[in-house]
């Protein structure tokens, strides 16, 4: 399952879809948890404990059962990637708890961007106007989600902003360690690492969650877990530029996600916004998609 020898668009671009249900799954628990829709509000870094807990759990019997094939790790590398990633996931959890899931995924998707600016210094990429103009754009998108107007500046908006640069960092990490580490050994140390570093964390903060926070807790670890597995498959089984516009829909299943439990309804400025980013988005998908053929 998780070493793919063939390439196949159509199996591909339905596990990114898939991929997108989790991921929005996942944030619609989170929001959960931060409210009070399941009990006292949880701390965003018990949440993020939560997450790594039960993804890893799942990970080791994905593991134990598959048996991958495994290297030895850069520990470097993963310290990096999974420090990075642990914070960039905690704020995106804090973030959703006081803006709409919508505007919090929209502005998650910059973390491409944020990747693509930081490839230049530290993985010496040429970065071309094209790229940039798609920069240019998704932050565009993004200043228009923060609202900066006195009456309407949402400041917590500016936490899924923190995310999205720290996950875009994150990707550097990604990008050096797969081109040396399967896929399995790379969620395997980082869920395990991230474990490690939310554990420690969450021990300031700890309080006791109830039984129904508890099954928001395992599911935001299951479904992370198997959004990672569908991810890391579907991108192996076609080109990144076929199925990055897919995982678009995660912004689709977030607003339905989002009416169905908390009845919210994306105001105009949140359509705006997030129609800015994803055009940018697709800008950048296009030129890949151009510079790969040349």
């Amino acid at each position: 399952m998780f070493e793919p020898k063939h390439h196949n668009p159509q199996l591909a671009a339905a596990l990114i879809f898939v991929a997108t249900a989790f991921i929005a799954a996942t944030t619609l628990l989170a929001k959960a948890l931060g409210t009070d829709a399941l009990g006292p509000p949880l701390h965003a870094m018990q949440i993020s404990h939560g997450r790594f807990l039960f993804a890893l759990l799942a990970i080791v019997l994905a593991v134990a059962a598959l048996r991958p094939r495994l290297v030895r790790p850069h520990w470097g590398l993963h310290v990096g990637r999974t420090s990075f990633g642990w914070v960039g996931v905690t704020l995106m959890f804090a973030s959703v708890a006081f803006i709409p899931m919508a505007d919090a995924t929209a502005i998650s998707f910059l973390n491409p961007v944020f990747g693509m600016v930081l490839a230049i210094p530290l993985l010496h990429e040429r970065v071309g106007p094209w790229r940039w103009l798609a920069a240019a754009v998704a932050l565009t998108g993004a200043m228009i989600l923060l609202r900066p107007t006195p009456a309407s500046f949402q400041p917590a908006a500016l936490l899924a902003l923190a995310a999205a640069a720290l996950i875009g960092m994150e990707l550097i990490f990604i990008k050096k360690l797969s081109r040396r580490e399967p896929p399995m050994q790379i969620l395997l140390i980082n869920n395990a690492m991230g474990l490690l570093i939310a554990t420690l964390a969450v021990s300031f903060v700890f309080q006791m969650p109830t039984p129904q926070q508890w099954a928001a807790l395992v599911g935001i670890g299951v479904l992370m877990a198997c959004a990672q597995a569908c991810f890391v498959n579907g991108m192996a089984r076609a080109d990144a530029s076929f199925v990055a516009p897919i995982s678009y829909a995660t912004l689709i299943f977030a607003a339905l996600y989002d009416f169905a439990v908390f009845d919210v309804i994306p105001d105009w400025i949140s359509l705006v916004g997030s129609a800015t980013i994803l055009a940018g988005g697709l800008i950048l998908v296009w030129r890949e998609a151009v510079r790969r053929r040349a």
